[in-house]
């Protein structure tokens, strides 16, 4: 079985300047803009659309079922979007939620306001009621966007949380009809210093975070990985079939995808047993992933389509490495454009020399160190935090500079608590990713775990206190403690909840499944409950709590543990095979 890389060598850096010869033209544009990139520059994700649909009206931009809608066509619609926003109030710094799937008019309504200057609030359409209503108060927007689609999550939304203007697509359509289509003249004007989305991520709270991305940020995406990792040519076509209120969709593949004037095709949702037909069908050249997808995909019985597409490089991350070489060598892919990077994040690494089982490089300053059980940076005896040696997995944390900001969360005590500050010497400041990594050399790395209150699972962040909170409201449970735990064959972490009685009786298995699935988003409702005799509540709570961690639920003594066979059939005692049947996608179901 193929491992990670342990180093990264001069011979594997010149292999990958001698792969990316071809695209030196169109990396020597973007080059310049990844060093001289300055947050005063009049520059932002709407000029850039405006220009290219200026300079190519007839290419294609967006397809969606294999039908194409041109660069011209789309920046026409999204003109006349503006303009109803800006008839409700919408001007530069507001914030517009968006609740959407994947479709056309999602990706042109986000658009339109950020040509306002405005920010795009993206709504993550699992969140329930009051999450969704969190979400909504650390927006404080005066429009909502939704689709129509997304009715259950817009239906468990307390009305008091409704903002001024809300618009579905029906009536958004409406009143753009006969609007201008000339481009916004606030465009023009917009400094990249301007905000243009919160992105929501989960965090140790147990309630969502909006995560702020400016313009300036975006467009180190947009030049770092868009032009000079991804290097789409004009002709590519990517398909996304993540979210568009992940950072994975709406920064790095539309980044990649405006970096080049190429062409991006929607998927509503994904699936595995129809992702080859849908990029068949959109005739795309490239996608983009995380590593769940990868892995869902493998499971897939093999078929022609395997091999009949058209696709050439993939953009992403979580991709295993023991499954890296498998999953080029059946697909038939050329490039693997890994990257690591969080939204709160003010770095990201990305496979720019194309290192196999690497999540890449970043030429900004960062720096491994020592930490605690709780996954915080430990000090030593003068008070300064440890470097571990080159090759040892450390704590990840980005310095903070005039070049590297922060933009961080809406709620600036929460960005707080996120940097380090004399980290290394009186005055410096850091911040801290949460996440275990190794240095291989050459500024490039490897990703090894999540550390903290949240964990990955399906491609996205779980805060345990907020499975604790929702397995709390069943009478029968006195206390609850959520962590993940690895299981072979998966990416990230699974949910696993060890949970004391309030009494003699036990939860209902079924009633407490469909509890967790109407508190939580899907991916968050844990897999395996523990059944354990106390809790500790003490200052020690948190070591605890990494105990039960490392016992997963192979090392638990006598406890009784469920598992999660699906909706339908809610929680079962634990059998043998379970585990097999997480990786294989079997469940739950």
């Amino acid at each position: 079985m193929n491992t990670v890389p342990t180093k990264v060598g001069f011979t594997d850096i010149l292999k990958g300047v001698v792969k990316m010869a071809p695209d030196l033209p169109g990396m020597a544009r973007h080059a310049p803009n990844m060093i001289f990139r300055s947050p005063d520059k009049k520059n932002s994700i709407g000029q850039i659309f405006a220009q290219l649909a200026a300079d190519h009206p007839d290419r294609p931009f967006l397809r969606w079922h294999g039908e194409s809608s041109s660069y011209g066509e789309c920046n026409r619609t999204v003109n006349r979007y503006a303009a109803v926003l800006t008839e409700r109030g919408v001007k530069v710094g507001d914030v517009v939620g968006i609740l959407s799937k994947n479709n056309p008019t999602d990706l042109l309504v986000i658009l339109a306001v950020l040509k306002l200057g405005a920010v795009a609030g993206m709504l993550n359409y699992n969140q329930r009621g009051d999450v969704i209503d969190h979400s909504m108060s650390l927006l404080d927007a005066n429009v909502l966007i939704r689709d129509p689609e997304c009715d259950e999550a817009f239906d468990s939304m307390s009305p008091e949380r409704h903002p001024e203007h809300i618009l579905d697509f029906a009536a958004l359509e409406e009143a753009a009809a006969g609007k201008s289509e000339a481009n916004p003249a606030v465009t023009a004007t917009l400094p990249a210093s301007t905000l243009a989305f919160y992105i929501f991520t989960s965090g140790t709270t147990g309630l969502p975070k909006a995560s702020v991305m400016s313009h300036n940020r975006w467009l180190a995406n947009y030049t770092g990985i868009g032009g000079l990792a991804v290097r789409l040519r004009p002709s590519d076509t990517m398909y996304v079939a993540l979210p568009l209120y992940h950072n994975n969709a709406v920064s790095v593949s539309l980044g990649a995808v405006l970096a080049s004037g190429a062409c991006m095709a929607l998927g509503k949702q994904f699936s595995a047993s129809r992702f080859w037909d849908d990029v068949i069908e959109n005739r795309a050249t490239a996608f983009s992933y995380i590593g769940e997808l990868c892995r869902y995909l493998l499971a897939q019985p093999e078929k022609p389509t395997d091999r009949a597409h058209s696709v050439r490089l993939i953009v992403g991350n979580g991709l295993r490495p023991e499954i890296w070489d498998e999953f080029v060598d059946r697909f038939g892919i050329d490039r693997v454009v890994e990257f690591y990077g969080a939204s709160e994040l003010n770095l990201a690494f990305v496979n720019v020399f194309g290192v196999k089982r690497t999540v890449g490089f970043c030429p900004l300053p960062f720096k491994l160190v020592e930490y605690d059980a709780d996954g915080q940076p430990k000090r030593d005896g003068s008070g300064r935090l440890v470097a571990v040696p080159k090759g040892e997995p450390g704590l990840l944390i980005a310095e903070i500079s005039e070049r590297v900001p922060v933009d961080g969360y809406t709620d600036s005590r929460e960005t707080e608590k996120k940097i380090v500050r004399d980290a290394f010497k009186k005055g410096d400041a850091y911040f801290n990713s949460g996440d275990l990594v190794r240095d291989i050399g050459f500024s490039h790395i490897t990703f090894v775990d999540r550390l903290g209150d949240t964990f990955r699972w399906k491609g996205e962040n779980v805060a345990t206190t907020e499975v604790e909170g929702a397995a709390g409201e069943d009478d029968t449970i006195d206390g609850a403690v959520a962590y993940g735990v690895e299981v072979p064959g998966c990416d990230g972490k699974a949910g696993m909840v060890s949970i004391t009685l309030a009494g003699d009786q036990r939860p209902d298995p079924k009633q407490l499944a469909d509890r967790l699935y109407a508190s939580l988003p899907a991916y968050a409702v844990p897999l395996f409950v523990r059944f354990v005799d106390e809790l500790e509540v003490t200052s020690t709570f948190k070591n605890r709590k990494v105990e039960l961690r490392d016992e997963g639920f192979g090392d638990v003594g006598d406890d009784e543990v469920w598992v999660l066979k699906g909706r339908a059939d809610g929680y079962v005692p634990f059998y043998d095979d379970y585990p097999a049947d997480v990786a294989a996608a079997k469940a739950p179901r």
